[in-house]
């Protein structure tokens, strides 16, 4: 008879399950598959960011010569910017089991924050397999979106009041010297 420990820490290999869960693949440039809420705000982000860099770029240095030439690769890049933000909200409907017509409801002010808040279907569903766990760099874009917005509310109210400030003292100073 073996004298065991019944304290003892299990020597076999526990697992939830037997096989490893299936990932659905993450196309971004595709109305195909899902999309969870925190890659759908970073990357919804991070591609706007890109694209709008790349085509700032190229129209101030296409523009130099021609306005016009400026002006259509501003609106290329707007119609790029445009497509990107309706292929991630198909995906994005896709996650949540509902056809991606529902990208549609973006044209109604604030009707898009559902995208940010309802969660997606656990497991697969009609559309695929469920999105892979969240990156670090999909979680880090999803979290500059609210301290970018924040940073800009508070430069649209400080710069203003800071212009005011020295115009202020400057016209303080002007009275003093005379």
């Amino acid at each position: 008879m073996q004298n065991r420990n019944p304290y003892a820490a299990p020597r076999t290999n526990v697992a939830q399950r037997d096989s490893a869960e299936e990932y659905g693949e993450i196309k971004l440039f595709s109305a195909e598959g899902r999309i969870g809420r925190v890659r759908y705000i970073g990357y919804t982000f991070g591609l706007t960011m890109l694209i709008a860099i790349f085509v700032g770029m190229a129209a101030a240095l296409l523009g130099a010569a021609s306005p016009a030439v400026a002006f259509g690769v501003g609106a290329v890049g707007y119609i790029a910017i445009i497509v990107v933000q309706i292929l991630l909200t198909i995906q994005r409907s896709h996650d949540m089991n509902v056809t991606g017509w529902l990208c549609l409801i973006s044209l109604i002010p604030l009707a898009a924050l559902v995208f940010w808040l309802v969660p997606g279907t656990r497991g697969e569903n009609n559309y695929g397999k469920p999105p892979p766990p969240n990156t670090t760099g999909a979680v880090v874009l999803a979290c500059i979106v609210p301290a970018v917005m924040i940073v800009g509310i508070l430069a649209a109210i400080a710069i203003p009041a800071y212009q005011d400030y020295t115009q202020r003292v400057a016209g303080s100073e002007v009275q003093q010297l005379e």
